[in-house]
């Protein structure tokens, strides 16, 4: 998987604290001895350490006062949207990825296959939200996700995204950081079932499919109902899938479901949903983003972006 270094607000605002520091005590203490041939700035000009320190604490001021407005700007949408509190905001991401495996009981006797898991390994108090299928096309959800700034990624089929492919187009740009359109094939079937030739094209399908409408071959692959065998897993290395991730909770309007004994959520946990209506279970996406967000905020985690991540 790709590795990168990521840097969050938080990053910057220590990078630009440190900056001003160091400008402000280069322009104040110099060297040991001054230079007493050296010539000083003219008259109404600034010595080039004053400037800098200048500059760099202008913008840790600008950099703070973005952080209080968009803090500012969640409240109001919490309220808005009527969550029980604001969405607490992720830390920084790992500057390198971490090692994804595959979950103790979920390998298969192949070598060498994308990873099958259902936490991403980190201490940090963040879980991940992932949406699937694309049934439901609720402009109400890119609405409240984009005001409440809360990361997600949708893996999505073909049949049911197909009769409006912009309403996803719309998804992936609605968010500063950009959704994440993933796979989950064409026809959502039951691959197990399937010989792996047609495992092979519902997956690779899909994966065309994402590249020629959304620009991007995803990475990540979550097959139907979490049901996978190797030829899956084969299948979806060949189509260029870097990993298969399952869950560790699920969510709905009027409750949650859990895969742990303890019924809980834990660092690294993927929480999974789907896009479905009124018509399908008891509420509406933004009913369905509360519920979840009011457990998620309650146990002090915060969302954080899957991609950052795996």
């Amino acid at each position: 998987m790709a590795k990168g270094v990521h840097r969050s607000h938080r990053a910057l605002g220590a990078a630009l604290v440190v900056a001003a520091l160091a400008s402000t005590a280069t322009a104040c203490s110099g060297a040991s001895e001054p230079d007493r041939g050296a010539a000083g700035p003219a008259a109404g000009q600034q010595a080039p350490g004053q400037a800098q320190g200048q500059a760099a604490a202008g913008a840790l001021h600008a950099y703070v006062e973005r952080v209080r407005e968009r803090r500012t700007a969640r409240v109001v949408a919490a309220k808005k949207w009527g969550l029980a509190k604001p969405p607490l905001e992720a830390p920084a991401p790992p500057a390198a990825k971490p090692r994804i495996t595959t979950r103790k009981g979920f390998e298969t006797d192949g070598e060498g296959l994308p990873p099958v898991f259902t936490t991403v390994p980190t201490k940090q108090k963040v879980v991940f939200l992932t949406i699937d299928d694309g049934a439901e096309k609720d402009p109400e959800l890119l609405r409240m996700m984009k005001e409440l700034r809360i990361p997600y990624s949708a893996f999505l089929s073909d049949y049911v995204v197909k009769d409006d492919y912009g309403y996803f187009a719309r998804m992936q740009k609605s968010q500063e950081t950009g959704v994440s359109l993933h796979n989950h094939t064409l026809n959502h079937r039951y691959l197990p079932g399937l010989s792996y030739k047609q495992q092979k094209r519902e997956i690779c399908g899909m994966q065309d499919v994402i590249e020629k409408r959304f620009g991007k071959r995803p990475p990540l692959f979550r097959p139907p109902y979490g049901n996978y065998n190797e030829d899956t897993l084969r299948a979806a290395k060949s189509c260029g899938v870097e990993a298969v991730p399952l869950w560790a909770a699920e969510a709905f309007p009027d409750h949650m479901e859990w895969r742990e004994w303890d019924r809980d959520l834990h660092p690294g946990d993927i929480v999974l949903t789907h896009f479905r209506g009124k018509g399908d279970w008891k509420g509406t996406m933004p009913d369905m983003i509360r519920r979840v967000m009011n457990v998620i905020t309650s146990k002090g985690y915060a969302v954080a972006k899957l991609e950052d991540y795996v």
